[in-house]
């Protein structure tokens, strides 16, 4: 638990938000006058909205070649272009 005093909480306010949500303080205590005043503590649940992970999906769907994926190519384009038939 780290103690800070409002001067310094008011002139480091990101770098001290970084470090609770990072989780590298569990909370910081905010003092006045060597009192403290207030804490800053973590949301709930706020952790998971940060960002999307990537390959959420991984093994959900079946390998597919280059080759496999490039297949249908002639068929979208008749799709978009029209077809020269």
């Amino acid at each position: 638990m780290l103690t800070v005093n409002m001067l310094e909480a008011k002139s480091s306010l990101s770098r001290l938000v970084e470090a609770v949500e990072s989780g590298a303080e569990s909370e910081i205590i905010i003092a006045r006058n060597g009192k403290p005043a207030a804490k800053l503590v973590p949301l709930e649940g706020a952790k998971e909205k940060k960002g999307v992970r990537l390959g959420l999906l991984a093994g959900k769907y079946p390998p597919m070649s280059l080759e496999d994926l490039n297949s249908t190519n002639d068929e979208i384009a008749a799709l978009f272009y029209g077809s020269d038939d």
